[in-house]
């Protein structure tokens, strides 16, 4: 069985293509510069690749130039196609098969994320032009989150808000926080359901979990993805007023200073270098104040929200950590996690200096809390769940 997995943003389109017998991913890639005269694809399949310049001046052109690579590759049989979507409100605490009520629903929620939703249904309803006789299966970004209690996920304003509105933290990267969860339960001998700990997904956008045997009951994102952790463009945490304060005391308008603070703050922001931990790195390096700053700010954050989701779980087997910076930096993980050894967590020097791939255990081996880095894989999640819903279907 091949699924094929997409991910449509608003100017690229990204794909996998799994065999659901081993769980392979057998090819994959991503078409850039959607609707632009510069598209350019990229493409890798057993025993070759590809990258080309090619016409894509939307994303109904470059699902069709996906499908023609895909049939002239050996990706001509697929089963269903699985969707990336990143907001699903409080409507899917789990995938969906995609329907016109679905889609609806999707449309919906594009109101709490208009950057995302909006080009995820551009993609679906093209992608459903091109493979119209398989299911297609929507997978939620929001979903896995939705187990929070109220006490997480309400915010102290009028109830009505909420009532009316939606307005509450819903999470993201949930598909990232779900599998690494599962992997590290199965690291520490557990069943995949049984891990209580923390979650670290640090890339260009940042956020932990608290999960407590299996479920998530916390999450620093919120009704959007800009709350929560220092980021690479992304201010997280600030004190609401200062959105007052810009707009009195500057005279700017909202649209500007919701630019500021989703493009403009975060690591680029302090450091004034670039939104990229490694050249913010050498900039710091280099004798930058502003870099070194930055990257202890960073550090910090991700510390705090540490410290208050071992208060939140009240015990840990395992803090983990993911994605670019989670994966990639020992640097990062060595400021975020020395401070820590009096809460258990106790970092070992040499295994965290290991720059190998893969996953592995960074504590040492007296440490009371396991500390490990573990690569996300978002899409095998998105394959694994829109196999689940063929599988349900077929048994119904």
């Amino acid at each position: 069985m091949q699924i094929l997995v997409l991910n449509c943003g608003s100017s690229s389109v990204k794909y996998h293509l799994f065999d659901m017998e081993t769980e392979r991913d057998v090819a994959g890639g991503l078409v850039e510069r959607v609707g632009q005269a510069d598209a350019l694809a990229t493409h890798r399949w057993a025993g070759g690749s590809a990258r080309e310049e090619v016409a894509a001046a939307d994303h109904r052109a470059a699902l069709l130039h996906i499908r023609e690579v895909l049939q002239a590759h050996g990706g001509d049989e697929v089963a269903a196609v699985g969707h990336r979507v990143v907001h699903g409100g409080e409507r899917f605490v789990q995938a969906a098969l995609i329907t016109p009520e679905v889609e609806r629903t999707i449309e919906a929620c594009a109101v709490l994320a208009p950057l995302h939703n909006p080009h995820h249904l551009v993609g679906i309803r093209a992608a459903r032009q091109f493979f119209p006789q398989v299911p297609h299966v929507a997978v939620f970004d929001t979903a896995f989150h939705q187990s929070m209690p109220e006490r997480a996920f309400l915010y102290p304003l009028p109830y009505e808000l909420y009532q009316e509105q939606r307005i509450r933290r819903y999470g993201f990267h949930g598909t990232s926080h779900r599998y690494v969860a599962g992997r590290a339960a199965r690291l520490l001998g557990r069943d995949q359901d049984d891990f209580t700990g923390i979650t670290c997904h640090l890339g260009n956008g940042c956020s932990l979990a608290a999960i407590e045997e299996g479920r998530s009951v916390d999450t620093s994102m919120g009704l959007t993805p800009l709350e929560g952790l220092m980021m690479g463009t992304r201010s997280g945490d600030i004190d609401p007023a200062i959105i007052f304060h810009l707009a009195a005391q500057e005279q700017r308008t909202l649209p500007q200073i919701d630019q500021l603070l989703n493009r403009q703050s975060g690591l680029l922001g302090v450091s004034g270098v670039s939104n990229d931990l490694r050249q913010v790195q050498e900039a710091a390096a280099g004798g930058s104040h502003r870099a070194e700053l930055a990257l202890e700010l960073y550090a910090y954050r991700v510390r705090k929200y540490i410290g208050a989701y071992l208060a939140v779980l009240g015990r840990a087997e395992a803090v983990v950590f993911t994605a670019g910076v989670g994966e990639h930096s020992s640097q990062m993980r060595r400021r975020i996690l020395e401070p820590l050894a009096g809460l258990g967590l106790v970092l070992d020097a040499e295994r965290n200096r290991d720059e190998g791939s893969g996953e592995r255990e960074i504590s040492q081996p007296s440490s009371p809390v396991k500390l490990l880095v573990i690569p996300t894989n978002e899409e095998l999640v998105i394959a694994r769940d829109t196999r689940g819903i063929l599988l349900s279907r077929a048994s119904s």
